[in-house]
């Protein structure tokens, strides 16, 4: 099956063909850094890192940018609030947003332009877009005049004056058309400035990727990324300056992934027996303009970075991702199953799982006719890679992975591999399932590296250590327990009835016990 991609301009499937053959160059819109990360700026940086992970699985060279807009009004207003330099306050938002990517494993991103290190590549485009008749200078301004492009509003499918209605367009009597957008800004007094053959001012949004984005790819991306609320007018105006500066197509695929919402309980609804309003659940956007956002470093307090991924990556990108701490919880749990299958392939083989050695590049899996846990598995498998070639459907991939750990589970029971009697060719195949299962994980960016002690909160170490402390005196117990041979004698009896009373309480907390030869583990669930 040939990898099928959804775009947004064209608002259909189509078949994945890269500008040149074998190479892949994507630019995804980053954050204005003017505040500390929240859990929505970290679902594009995923949802491509992933894409870029997969293309490279399937033999393509790729190259990913993730720009950072430290240039920007809301830049100049925070800076003033907190008595800081512009330059500061973007350092200082860029460290924390960098930090939280690389907890959360995204760690393919080729190149991190800023606006500020592009202005002379900025300037260079406003005046190829002048010379060309596609903008005008105004008073310091330089605006880009929309009238000119005859095809102005396709990505969004819209004629202009519908999606003035709908938008946030600046005002300026210095336009000739309302929805003219401005490539240039004259300078205010106390703003960060540069000079150009305008005057000296500042590079308006859009211009700054187009600049950034043909710098480092060229005239036309293979992708073009980001969330859908940049569709208009950002990714509209992205498109109409880009392709008037070079007479090419842009982008050849769009790719606008959904956007975080979380559950609010601020909907009143009528209750049809009564009449009573009652608070309902309510999914709605997060943003920092609502103030609703969930900050990523604070989140990181009580949840593990994977939990986090594992949510941006559990529905279809292009559907919108509900946040709740319910649903953390649940993916949690979720994870904790896989963590466990881990632990017991160890007790298995001795190998530690995230040591497996797994293919970078896709190669067929090849199986013996008469062996059919080994089909399962590479039925698994295709069907992981079949959703990844459809427009790159995480969510049903994620769902083949759980599927997967099930089929290991249960290979693992009924030939008993925990006996100590198990054949070698059993333990050989069980192990070629978990590099499968690795394999398909590290295509998510899931199961890199083990959860440590300094990834947990200190909640959760203290947990930890309290736990490794009854597990010791239970055990301790039970050797005193063992000591005594006469199975009459009621001391004996009352050692084992104080371990089955801290297995007892322990499960009524909701936490089990599990002996096995080589100690105790325990687990929540």
């Amino acid at each position: 099956m040939p990898l099928r991609v959804y775009n947004t301009l064209t608002r259909t499937r189509e078949e994945f063909q890269p500008v040149q053959p074998g190479k892949v160059g994507i630019y995804v819109c980053g954050p204005t850094v003017y505040k500390p990360s929240h859990v929505g700026h970290m679902v594009g940086p995923v949802i491509f890192d992933t894409v870029k992970r997969y293309l490279t699985y399937r033999g393509y060279a790729v190259t990913l940018v993730v720009n950072i807009t430290d240039v920007d009004d809301k830049l100049i207003v925070q800076a003033a609030k907190e008595g800081i330099s512009v330059a500061e306050l973007a350092e200082r938002v860029t460290a924390d947003y960098v930090k939280n990517l690389q907890r959360l494993n995204v760690t393919s991103i080729d190149h991190m332009p800023r606006v500020s290190n592009h202005i002379p590549d900025i300037i260079t485009t406003i005046q190829g877009l002048i010379e060309r008749g596609y903008a005008y200078p105004a008073g310091g301004d330089v605006y880009f005049d929309i009238s000119k492009d005859d095809d102005y509003g396709k990505l969004c499918n819209r004629d202009p004056e519908q999606m003035e209605a709908g938008a946030r367009i600046e005002v300026s009597d210095k336009k000739r058309n309302p929805g003219d957008f401005a490539l240039w800004k004259a300078a205010k007094p106390g703003e960060p400035q540069w000079p150009s053959p305008w005057g000296p001012g500042r590079p308006g949004w859009h211009i700054e990727c187009t600049a950034m984005s043909m710098k480092l790819l060229g005239p036309t991306l293979d992708i073009h990324g980001g969330g859908l609320d940049l569709t208009f007018p950002h990714h509209e105006n992205e498109l109409a300056q880009s392709e008037s500066y070079t007479g090419q197509p842009f982008a050849r695929y769009w790719m606008h992934n959904g956007l975080m919402r979380i559950r609010s309980q601020t909907k009143k609804i009528k209750d049809t027996v009564d009449g009573d309003s009652t608070p309902a659940s309510e999914a709605v956007k997060m943003s920092k303009s609502l103030g609703n956002e969930i900050i990523v470093s604070e989140l990181f307090k009580t949840h593990e970075p994977e939990t986090l991924r594992l949510l941006l990556l559990g529905t279809h990108y292009r559907s919108p991702i509900e946040y709740s701490e319910e649903r953390l919880i649940e993916l949690r749990r979720g994870l904790e199953g896989f963590y466990r299958l881990f632990e017991r392939y160890q007790r298995i083989t001795a190998e530690n799982f995230y040591t497996l050695a797994v293919p970078t590049r896709y190669e067929p899996f090849d199986i013996p006719a008469d062996n059919t846990f080994l089909i399962e598995v590479a039925r698994l498998r295709l069907a992981f890679l079949e959703a990844m070639d459809d427009d790159f459907n995480t969510g049903a991939a994620v769902g083949v992975l759980y599927e997967l750990l099930s089929t290991l589970n249960r290979f693992a029971d009924i030939r008993q591999l925990e006996s100590g009697t198990a054949a070698p060719e059993l333990i050989a195949d069980f192990r070629r399932g978990m590099v499968v299962l690795r394999e398909l994980g590290n295509l998510l960016g899931l199961f890199v590296q083990p959860i440590t002690q300094k990834q947990l909160g200190g909640d959760d170490r203290i947990v930890a250590g309290l736990m490794a402390l009854l597990i010791e005196l239970r055990n301790n117990l039970r050797i005193q327990a063992k000591t005594i041979s006469d199975k009459t004698n009621p001391l004996r009896k009352a050692l084992f009835d104080q371990t089955d009373l801290i297995r007892t309480r322990l499960a009524e907390l909701g936490v089990t016990l599990e002996d096995r030869p080589g100690g105790t583990d325990w687990r929540i669930g």
